[in-house]
């Protein structure tokens, strides 16, 4: 399940911007993202901070060469720094960032977590399943929803 978009004449790969601050949990998903046959380019950031600077063309990534906003953030919670909520307040308030959908997928199975999260525009919240399996299942769906099915409205107004 590698998308593609054309854009002009140039082809785009659709791009997942993973934030996660666990190691293994990216590792994870990863290999679920692969199993599931989504090949997309994966860009991972290890926290809210390091993910506003990816998306907003800052610090260390200020000479990367703009390909446009992710397709879909999977989007942790507990993170140092800065954390998932916060970084979701931040970038819904964001007027160029604000239509990019966000996907919770978590292992945090706190009732006030998936409250706040839906009150400050998260599009969806996936708790990680412990079962591999289980978790390339949800993987799956939520790339056809989210890469395929969806159509969103480009960044900025």
């Amino acid at each position: 399940m590698n998308f593609v978009v054309k854009k002009g004449d140039l082809l785009e790969e659709k791009t997942i911007l993973l934030v996660e601050d666990n190691q293994d949990d990216v590792i994870l998903t990863k290999r679920a993202l692969k199993k599931a046959n989504i090949l997309n380019k994966i860009v991972v950031c290890s926290d809210g901070i390091e993910a506003l600077e990816y998306l907003r063309d800052e610090g260390e990534f200020s000479n990367k060469e703009t390909q446009g906003y992710p397709e879909v953030i999977l989007l942790d919670l507990k993170m140092p720094r800065m954390s998932g909520i916060e970084f979701l307040k931040e970038i819904r308030n964001d007027p160029k960032l604000r239509f990019i959908p966000v996907v919770i997928l978590t292992s945090s199975k706190e009732e006030q977590d998936v409250i706040e999260s839906y009150d400050m525009g998260a599009n969806s919240y996936i708790r990680k399943p412990v079962d591999f399996d289980q978790f390339v299942a949800a993987i799956q769906t939520l790339g056809l929803y989210w890469l395929v099915l969806n159509i969103a409205p480009k960044g900025g107004t």
